[in-house]
């Protein structure tokens, strides 16, 4: 299958997005946590006002399999850390069934904070975080990304369709200006009280070894020079394709820990 920059999902939004021509670990780890350093300081959207820590994101810069949840809850707005919870410890004993741990992958979400109440995401928080992801995607360079859950899901395919009728299903997708097999699953804490969804979720988890020995998928030829933030865009690509919510374009880490303290270095695996 031929990747080419027509079938982007989601673009890269701002000029100072890391260059394509990034290819050294090194470099793209400095990159990553020059990210961090900017998600960490973020006030684009109200949500750093209850916030109590930034949540980056945990695990191997050098992925190849990413995980991307939905929010921060309250033990991670805590700690500072993705999956801390119920949820995350199931998520960790389904790895340890095919043979991976926390250490070999890295654990995102769509947004960094904490929606307050544990509410659902709204809109713009999305839209506003979405660019530090596409970084984290760029740079790690993951081979696949499991999406856990309906937000996660339908950000990065940028469609509407549920997380049951899309669960188990393989695809390739450009996420920013990389291609990876997007593989959705439901969410782990929608396993914890639910036996079938839990059958089902160890179901789709038992394949993750099989897509990951495909390898990666072929990557979009390089596009012309960036667009600047308020650019028009470009004619040739439809505006569906380029957004996924009409709101304002947002700004957007060896194993590596990025955290805002050094007593909270095991945060991100990243330094």
């Amino acid at each position: 299958m031929r990747v080419t920059a027509s079938t982007t999902i989601i673009p890269r939004l701002r000029a100072g997005l890391p260059s394509l021509s990034v290819t050294s670990a090194t470099e793209r780890r400095e990159r990553l946590k020059a990210v961090y350093e900017e998600a960490r300081a973020c006030v684009r959207c109200p949500l750093h006002q209850t916030r109590t820590t930034v949540v980056f994101g945990s695990g191997n810069a050098d992925a190849d399999l990413m995980f991307i949840g939905e929010a921060p809850g309250a033990n991670e707005d805590r700690l500072g850390l993705p999956f801390v919870g119920q949820a995350g410890k199931l998520l960790d004993k389904l790895l340890g069934e095919i043979g991976l741990q926390r250490e070999d992958v890295f654990i995102a979400n769509t947004l960094k904070c904490r929606p307050p109440g544990n509410r659902d995401p709204h809109p713009n928080e999305i839209e506003t975080c979405r660019s530090y992801l596409l970084s984290q995607v760029e740079l790690i360079e993951p081979k696949v990304i499991c999406t856990l859950g309906n937000f996660a899901t339908k950000l990065l395919r940028a469609d509407t369709t549920g997380i049951s009728r899309l669960h188990g299903q393989d695809e390739v997708r450009v996420i920013g200006v990389r291609a990876v097999r997007l593989y959705p699953l439901y969410h782990p804490a929608a396993a914890l009280y639910t036996p079938s969804t839990l059958e089902m979720l160890r179901s789709d988890f038992r394949r993750i070894p099989e897509l990951l020995a495909i390898g990666a998928p072929e990557q979009p030829e390089p596009a012309g020079p960036r667009q600047p933030p308020d650019a028009p865009p470009p004619p040739d690509l439809p505006v569906a394709e380029r957004e996924v919510e009409e709101e304002e374009p947002a700004s957007w880490l060896d194993r590596v820990a990025v955290v805002a303290d050094p007593d909270q270095a095991a945060q991100l695996g990243l330094f």
